[in-house]
């Protein structure tokens, strides 16, 4: 073995852990998917092919939660009132008030899933998160 160097312990731990860096990337969703709903909210859980997204490592749109309100301004349609009276004809209403959402995700429901790049985590760390979008439907 002469002219060939051993390599070091730090030269070793450097090209395994580049080895397992390789991996996981491999194993990193690199483009927009459909992942499916495995746990409804607060503990909301998507998988998207064999990888399974936990609550920690996604962001979600706030009307896709349960119990999100959103304040209403606005006047229904007019409509006749049917009694009969002149002053209860064609009339509207108006519309000022805060309106909750009692619907959610649910598990089997299609969402879409967009990997997000350089953004941290919960505990200020950069990992691989993910914008998971409203329920799907196909046309």
């Amino acid at each position: 073995m002469a002219g060939k160097q051993i390599p070091t312990l730090g030269q070793s731990m450097e090209k395994m852990v580049n080895a397992m860096h390789g991996i996981a990337q491999d194993e990193r969703l690199a483009r927009p998917k459909i992942g499916k709903v495995l746990t409804p909210p607060p503990a909301l859980t998507v998988q998207v092919d064999d990888i399974v997204i936990e609550r920690g490592e996604m962001y979600i749109f706030s009307y896709s939660l349960p119990g999100y309100t959103r304040h209403m301004v606005g006047e229904t349609s007019f409509r006749g009132g049917g009694s009969g009276y002149a002053e209860y004809q064609s009339h509207n209403h108006p519309i000022d008030n805060d309106e909750t959402w009692t619907d959610t995700l649910v598990p089997g429901d299609l969402v879409g899933v967009i990997p997000l790049e350089g953004v941290t985590d919960a505990a200020g760390d950069q990992s691989q998160m993910f914008l998971i979008t409203g329920r799907l439907t196909r046309l």
